[in-house]
């Protein structure tokens, strides 16, 4: 009768962890947002590292994009003087010619050329 009940707890640690989020595990604890977290001057330090890293990146791959395109360019005129590549400029110069046609005729207030509306008709 003067026996107290004491009642436990028990706290499976291996559960716990099982059932929270890998991100939280990592960067913090509590729940709060980064505004909460960290200092300004953190923030500060934080947001200028990853924005220079990102300038960074993206300065690098825009010269390499850059360099692609005039690489395949130069490529495309040395295998043109080599005569890996022959262009036939009487068609090139048909197709300029009727598009230019085209839109002198689309410019004057008219609808549709005769070629295209018979397109558009075929679709």
């Amino acid at each position: 009768t003067g026996v107290k009940e004491d009642s436990f707890n028990v706290l499976d640690l291996a559960e716990y962890t099982k059932n929270r989020p890998w991100w939280r595990k990592v960067f913090a604890p509590s729940s709060g947002s980064s505004a909460e977290k960290y200092h300004v001057a953190t923030q500060l330090v934080i947001g200028g590292v990853t924005g220079w890293c990102t300038g960074f990146i993206f300065q690098k791959v825009g010269k390499l994009a850059a360099t692609a395109v005039g690489g395949g360019f130069f490529l495309l005129q040395i295998a043109n003087h080599t005569g890996y590549i022959k262009v036939d400029w009487k068609l090139v110069e048909r197709d300029v010619n009727k598009a230019k046609q085209q839109l002198k005729y689309h410019s004057s207030g008219n609808k549709m050329s005769p070629e295209v509306k018979s397109r558009v008709d075929e679709v």
